[in-house]
């Protein structure tokens, strides 16, 4: 009788992990309505009308954990069609959800849209702006901290405290003078300010001896910024979703579109820091400060303002080149982030981009190749689905730039799914570039000053380059990026700094694999909206 008890027991417990071991539980969903209206701040102590979401400014957080499904119902209360972007998420298979005028048509006034992503398989700090017009330079901006899924290890204690950090040049003139700037041909003048979670000054507060991570973006419209804090050391831990070698550093430069996380360790006498960010590169200094307030301080911040870098591209390119892969951490999952051989893949196809600012037809503009892009009434992504003819052009771009004059059109570069493309940005300007790749992050292998040619190579770093979305390119210098095409759709590649973006320095990459099928790609949205010539179809 008791070896019987005993044998259905066991039968019992083999049962119990064998279903375990068939049923899959499906991820999490987390639910968000929010509400964009305008309203009136003060962010430079002048009062101004900013975008808010759900009343704040910046937006909400998005605090999620790896493989999280976020529904997200967006309801325009603008008197313009908006539409969210979600800087640096990958969108799997979905670039249906990825919020740019190539994929989705803009929400309208007094209506709404209900986003459907997942952060698959990532982790990191990253941000959500918007994509529409220059709703970016009234706010419609905010951070997405995504965490490692418990059974996770981290290549680092879990720190004491989190702390979110969006800071970005700012301007007072209202977001629709400055579209006027740029539809007439005029270029945006000189920022006013840096602010540092949409205020000029805030507090973080800690306790001494303790440690805590610091997430810095550059979510601003076109400086670079260097990033320090008074009297403490940088440890440099994640950036972009790849956990990075544990460097340290007394400050660190953060390109536009660009996000960091470093752990800081509070252990100087009990008084309040300055944490500072300014401006790079750029002739006239704009600073921003905030306070590290140690919770025993007495004793307020003090001296004066430390002292950041101005003109060295030496000094950050070798920065650039310092930030390495860590090999042998997990990353979203357990496999070593290591295990990736980027190193050894023979590239399909090389792209060299260079960026230029032409005049055409007397107007400013940008460019790639000599092509500046102009939107469409109707998305890439749905007339490539509707197989509607003349809104795109496969042929308008050359893999390579070429003499002749600058022209306008709507260009796509075709590749297949499974490519994995060498992608050089040559920048022949006097000003730095911030380039971005929606759909994907990238291995950043190369920067160099001059002109790229195939013997650049021999530099590139084909080991442990970091991988991240958004990629500076120093003047008069190459970035290179290498990228394996695993995420099927109609990916946007365009200039991080707003106001080239706007006027045309940006393409889209169609990934695409001939058999379809949900393995390489999801079904259109069943609330797709429908604009320009989709208008009347059925998905």
């Amino acid at each position: 009788m008791e070896k019987g008890v005993l044998l259905q027991l066991l039968f019992g417990v083999l049962a119990v992990v064998f279903c375990a071991s068939e049923v899959k539980a499906e991820d999490p969903y987390k639910f968000y309505t929010w509400t964009v209206t305008y309203g009136t701040l003060s962010p430079l102590g002048v009062p101004q009308q900013v975008i808010l979401i759900n009343g704040q400014f910046p937006g909400p957080r998005l605090d999620v954990v790896t493989n999280d499904n976020i529904i997200l119902n967006l309801i325009n209360k603008l008197d313009q069609p908006f539409l969210l972007t979600w800087n640096g998420i990958k969108q799997r298979k979905n670039s249906w959800q990825d919020g740019v005028l190539g994929t989705n048509c803009p929400i309208p006034p007094n209506s709404n849209y209900t986003y459907k992503i997942q952060a698959k398989d990532q982790i990191g700090t990253f941000t959500y702006f918007a994509s529409t017009k220059l709703h970016k330079a009234a706010g419609a901006f905010g951070g997405i901290n995504i965490y490692s899924r418990p059974r996770i290890l981290i290549p680092y204690p879990i720190p004491d405290g989190d702390f979110t950090l969006l800071v970005g040049d700012w301007y007072k003139t209202n977001h629709k003078a400055l579209q006027q700037s740029l539809d007439s041909g005029k270029s945006l003048p000189f920022p006013d300010g840096v602010l540092i979670n949409g205020q000029a000054s805030t507090t973080f507060s800690g306790d001494q001896g303790k440690t805590y991570m610091f997430r810095f973006s550059n979510v601003g419209l076109s400086t670079s910024l260097n990033f320090r804090i008074q009297g403490h050391k940088l440890k440099l831990v994640e950036c972009e979703g790849s956990h990075t070698q544990q460097s340290i550093y007394d400050s660190l430069d953060v390109h536009v579109g660009q996000s960091i996380s470093v752990l800081v360790t509070l252990n100087q006498p009990p008084k309040d820091y300055y944490i500072v960010a300014s401006t790079r590169f750029t002739r006239r200094v704009l600073t921003a400060t905030a306070v590290l307030h140690y919770s025993n301080s007495h004793t307020s911040v003090s001296g004066p303002v430390p002292a950041g870098l101005t003109y060295q591209l030496h000094w950050s390119m070798q920065q650039a080149r310092s930030f390495r892969w860590n090999l042998t951490a997990n990353a979203a999952r357990p496999n070593p982030q290591g295990s990736f051989h980027y190193g050894k893949i023979v590239p399909t196809k090389t792209i060299v981009l260079a960026n230029s600012a032409p005049l055409i037809n007397g107007t400013l503009r940008y460019a790639f190749n000599r092509v500046s892009y102009v939107n469409p009434d109707t998305p890439l992504k749905l007339a490539d689905y509707f197989n509607i003819p003349g809104v795109f052009s496969f042929d308008a771009i050359q893999s390579v730039p070429s003499d002749g004059s600058a022209f306008i059109a709507t260009p796509v570069l075709p590749a297949s799914l499974h490519d994995f493309l060498e992608i050089v940005f040559q920048n022949n300007e006097k000003t730095i570039q911030s380039m971005h790749l929606d759909g994907y992050d990238f291995w950043v292998v190369g920067y160099g000053s001059g002109q790229w040619q195939p013997a650049k190579r021999r530099t590139y770093n084909l080991v442990d380059a970091l991988t991240r979305h958004t990629a500076q390119v120093y003047p008069n210098s190459w970035t290179t990026i290498l990228v394996s095409l695993d995420n099927q759709g109609m990916w946007n590649l365009r200039s991080a700094i707003w106001e080239r973006q706007y006027l045309g320095q940006q393409l889209y990459l169609r990934v695409w694999n001939p058999t379809q099928n949900l393995a390489n790609e999801y079904n259109i949205p069943s609330n797709v909206l429908l604009c320009g010539k989709a208008v009347g179809r059925h998905p």
